[in-house]
């Protein structure tokens, strides 16, 4: 009796070689070190290799070198459990040429599940499936594309139309196939659509060219076109391929880059020029200038808050954008409830539109405002204020089309204004400054000139007491007071020349004469009056004709050699060196007193500076070196001293020796 549950035939009854080498698919069998260790008739026949040749090598043998990589990546794949079917590939042949194949590839293992090896099974694809499998992708590449691909025939009309086109331009392909490409293209590009043709014909691609299409809705969009020829299988060009990117949004970018990057550059330069001038009209005409062009306002107005015979009142200052010409007008008083509310809150008011804001300023109509004045819609006006919150002024924007002014603009003006208004109260304090100084001048000039009548007089009494008959102790008094009243004359004179100076009416007389004679002429009195010091002479020509000021150069010439003398006291000579070149005349002082520290050398010229370790105990009023200095530089002359402290100065100043002089 047959056993019923025994099968009539066992799988390894069958000679399994067989069954693979009558495949008509590629069977190839590898261990587990890549090796192959089977392939069948159906390999051969595919790929040329004979068994005998090819078993017991890498597969690596029969793949191209590039794809080696990717061979190992599909095995981990496939050790992990992923199955690889259908796999689209290249193997070598034995000619070493590459032949596409669809691969599927599986692990073989054991009962237990121990991995033996990999079977791979595959078979050649022809060429033409190769090619509609391209073709296929290709399409689908370009259906899924974000930019626009476009065919079109030399004559301009529409062949074909992606997704991409459809989304940016608006039209579907129903309605753009078939039509002339001159929809998309605005009527001032339209010699574009001529010059792209006129290449393509020619062969020669367009790349990267940034122009301007038009919507279906009519909205123009900045676009980047390559267009490249499309030839027939015979190589001939019968039309172009186009490629549009829409970069609307990278030129806005783009735009904006460089709209902040001009930004800084006006906030840094009008902070510096804020900054350095201390003239409140500069300042006020640079802020609007500034602010105007950072807003892009087609008008900016600054209104400076200033105190009259009224009081205070606000005025039209400066006008920037456009001329000022017939916009007298736009005076606050016209503005008054404008800028009465926003003084008031000093807050910013902003309008996109002010034909929709009017009664936004309480009773006020801001149309009626402006009403044959200027045209505003966008309007935008700013307080100035100071630190402490005081209004110093405002700011008002206008523009004639709707919503130009931002709350960037508004930050922008605001980091402006901040700058300006420390740079106006450092303006206000310094027009405050100069005016006490000039009547602090002024008073020194009068004062000057109601001393000078009582000193002459003074003088002249003196002088006659002093060649009358009186007893030798009347004589010394007189003596002392005369020479007490010359000091004081000596001083008078110098304040005079510094109002003088001020005024700009120091006058000069300018005659030839010899410098070397002038010079004794100075020395003899001075030496005479001062027998503590030598006074040396060092002088490398006796003759120094020189066109000048006389009795001014001889006043410099006994400043500096007075001071020479007052400032070393424990010394006992005076150098005076003259040197002679063919342009010009230098004469240096050297004494061997005190001497000046570095840092006071730079204000040693200045009115009314004194070195602050001598100002004690030395009289003066430090203004003998800054009437010198002016003398000097009237005469186009150079005036400079050289010091080391503890061992002296030396003062030089020089005269040209050829020039014309003008008083």
């Amino acid at each position: 009796m047959e056993d019923n549950n025994k099968p009539l035939i066992s799988l390894n009854d069958f000679d399994l070689s067989s069954i693979f080498d009558s495949a008509h698919d590629a069977i190839i069998t590898l261990d587990t070190n890549g090796c192959i260790i089977h392939w069948n008739s159906a390999a051969s026949r595919i790929l040329g290799h004979r068994a005998h040749d090819i078993m017991g090598k890498s597969v690596e043998a029969i793949i191209p070198q590039r794809l080696i990589f990717d061979e190992k990546l599909n095995l981990r794949k496939l050790s992990s459990g992923h199955p690889l079917e259908h796999y689209h590939t290249t193997r070598l042949n034995e000619k070493n040429e590459e032949v596409h194949i669809s691969l599927t590839a599986s692990l073989i293992k054991d009962s237990s599940g121990r991995v033996l090896g990999i079977s791979q099974i595959f078979h050649a694809l022809s060429m033409q499936l190769i090619s509609e499998e391209k073709q296929a992708m290709l399409a689908a590449i370009i259906e899924s594309s974000d930019d626009a691909i476009i065919s079109k025939t030399l004559d301009g009309f529409v062949t074909s139309w992606n997704k991409g086109a459809e989304v940016m331009f608006g039209y579907t392909e129903a309605e753009i196939i078939g039509e002339h490409i001159s929809f998309l293209i605005p009527e001032d590009r339209m010699s574009e659509e001529d010059h792209i043709i006129s290449n393509i014909r020619k062969g020669i691609p367009v790349e990267h060219l940034e122009t301007f299409r038009k919507t279906k809705s009519g909205k123009e969009i900045a676009v980047s076109l390559t267009i490249s020829p499309v030839k027939d299988k015979d190589g001939h060009i019968i039309g172009a391929s186009k490629i549009a990117r829409d970069i609307t949004n990278s030129k806005a970018a783009e735009r904006a880059i460089k709209r902040h990057a001009h930004d800084l550059e006006i906030l840094h330069s009008i902070g510096k020029v804020i900054s350095e001038d201390l003239e409140i009209e500069v300042i006020l005409q640079k802020v609007s200038d500034a602010t105007t062009q950072l807003t892009g306002a087609e008008l900016g107005a600054f209104y400076y808050k200033t105190t009259d015979h009224t009081g205070q009142v606000v005025r039209l200052h400066s006008l920037s954008g456009i001329a000022k010409g017939d916009l007298q007008d736009l005076d606050a008083d016209r503005l008054t409830g404008l800028f009465d509310q926003v003084f008031v809150e000093t807050a910013v008011f902003r309008s996109d539109d002010i034909r929709k804001d009017k009664g936004s300023l309480g009773t006020n109509s801001l149309p009626e405002l402006f009403h044959g004045i200027h045209p505003v819609v966008s309007l935008m006006v700013m307080p100035v204020l100071t630190k402490g919150n005081v209004i110093l002024g405002g700011l008002m924007f206008t523009h004639w089309e709707a919503g130009c002014f931002t709350k960037n603009h508004q930050n922008l003006v605001a980091g402006v204004v901040a700058q300006a208004a420390t740079a106006l109260d450092n303006a206000k304090l310094y027009r405050e400054v100069r005016m006490l100084n000039a009547k602090k001048d002024e008073f020194i000039g009068l004062a000057s000139h109601e001393l000078k009548t009582p000193l002459t007089s003074m003088k002249g009494f003196l002088q006659i007491l002093e060649r009358s008959e009186m007893n030798e102790k009347n004589k010394t008094f007189v003596s002392k007071a005369l020479k007490q009243a010359n000091k004081i004359s000596g001083l008078v004179a110098d304040l005079l020349d510094v109002s003088k100076i001020q005024s700009g009416k120091l006058h000069l007389d300018f005659e030839t004469f010899d410098f070397h004679a002038l010079l004794l002429e100075v020395i003899e009195p001075i030496q005479f009056s001062s027998p503590s010091h030598e006074i040396e002479l060092d002088i490398n020509t006796l003759v120094l004709p020189v066109q000048a000021d006389r009795q001014r150069i001889e006043q410099v010439l006994i400043n500096l050699l007075s001071n020479a003398i007052k400032y070393s006291p424990d010394a006992n000579r005076i150098i005076v060196r003259v040197r002679k070149t063919d342009l010009e005349l230098t004469v240096g002082i050297r004494d061997f007193g005190f001497g000046i520290e570095d840092e006071q050398l730079k204000n040693i010229f200045s009115r009314f500076f004194r070195v602050e370790s001598l100002a004690a105990h030395i009289s003066g009023l430090g203004i003998g070196l800054f009437i010198s200095k002016e003398i000097v530089e009237r005469h186009q002359g150079r005036i400079w001293v050289e010091s080391e402290q503890g061992k002296g100065s030396e003062f030089f100043f020089t005269l040209p020796l050829i020039r014309e002089f003008t008083s």
